[in-house]
């Protein structure tokens, strides 16, 4: 089992920045490749970013490219969501996501295995 923290979230005005955190314990942080997700009341969890085990491959939604940065720190078993210039649009609870190794489906929410309860970010216009 893996467990999954997030933290981080608040409510900010548009323009705004926050840094969400992801705390992992349980198994070995460096297997797991991480994601972000979000979701909103009434829609489906959508994907916002990834990254690989290692580090060296990220990928993230055309909605935040250029303004969001993943990264992670192997050391501290934590992955980051660096959100800048934040919209209204942006308000969502924001999940991050584990699965085992790297390969498969990125954006695909069946394909993580563990989930961390969420955090609520809120943007104001």
């Amino acid at each position: 089992q893996v467990q999954l923290v997030e933290s981080g979230g608040g409510l900010v005005q548009a323009g705004g920045s926050l840094r969400l955190s992801c705390a992992a314990s349980g198994r070995t942080f460096s297997n797991y490749a991480m994601g972000w997700f979000r979701q909103v009341p009434g829609k489906e969890r959508e994907f916002v970013s990834c990254i690989s085990t290692g580090g060296g491959l990220i990928r993230y939604a055309d909605s935040v490219k250029g303004r969001f940065t993943i990264s992670r720190d192997n050391a501290k078993n934590t992955v980051y969501l660096e959100m800048n210039s934040l919209k209204p649009d942006d308000t969502a609870v924001y999940y991050c996501a584990a699965r085992f190794l790297d390969g498969g489906r990125w954006s695909v929410v069946d394909d993580y295995d563990y989930w961390g309860q969420g955090t609520q970010v809120t943007v104001s216009s």
